[in-house]
C-alpha cells in the first residue's frame, strides 16, 4: 500500500479578504475531492488572504498509480486557481 502526499502553496490574485479567499479554497477542494476521490484540506497560511496551502492525499495499491494521481491533482490545482503556484511537493509513503 502507498500513500501519496501532495503540498500545494499558491496565491490568490484578487483575493481582498479572508472572504475572498474562503471561497476560492472551498470551491477548489470541493473540486478535488469530487474529481479524485481524495482527502483535501487547507493545512497553511489560513491567516493570509492570498496565500494558501493545500493538502491532498490519495492511497493506491501502487506507488506508480499514487505519484500519478497526486501528479494530476497538481495540475488539476494549477488550472483552476486563478493565481500562480508558488510552490509544490510530493511524498510517497
Amino acid at each position: 500500500m502507498t500513500i501519496g502526499i501532495l503540498h500545494i502553496d499558491f496565491l490568490i490574485d484578487g483575493a481582498r479578504s479572508l472572504k475572498d479567499k474562503r471561497r476560492v479554497v472551498k470551491s477548489l477542494k470541493d473540486q478535488v475531492r469530487s474529481r479524485y476521490n481524495c482527502a483535501v484540506a487547507e493545512t497553511e497560511y489560513q491567516d493570509l488572504r492570498q496565500r494558501a496551502r493545500l493538502t491532498a492525499v490519495v492511497v493506491s495499491n501502487e506507488s506508480r498509480h499514487a505519484n500519478s494521481q497526486v501528479s494530476e491533482i497538481a495540475r488539476f490545482i494549477e488550472t483552476r486557481i486563478g493565481g500562480s503556484i508558488v510552490d509544490y511537493q510530493i511524498e510517497l509513503l
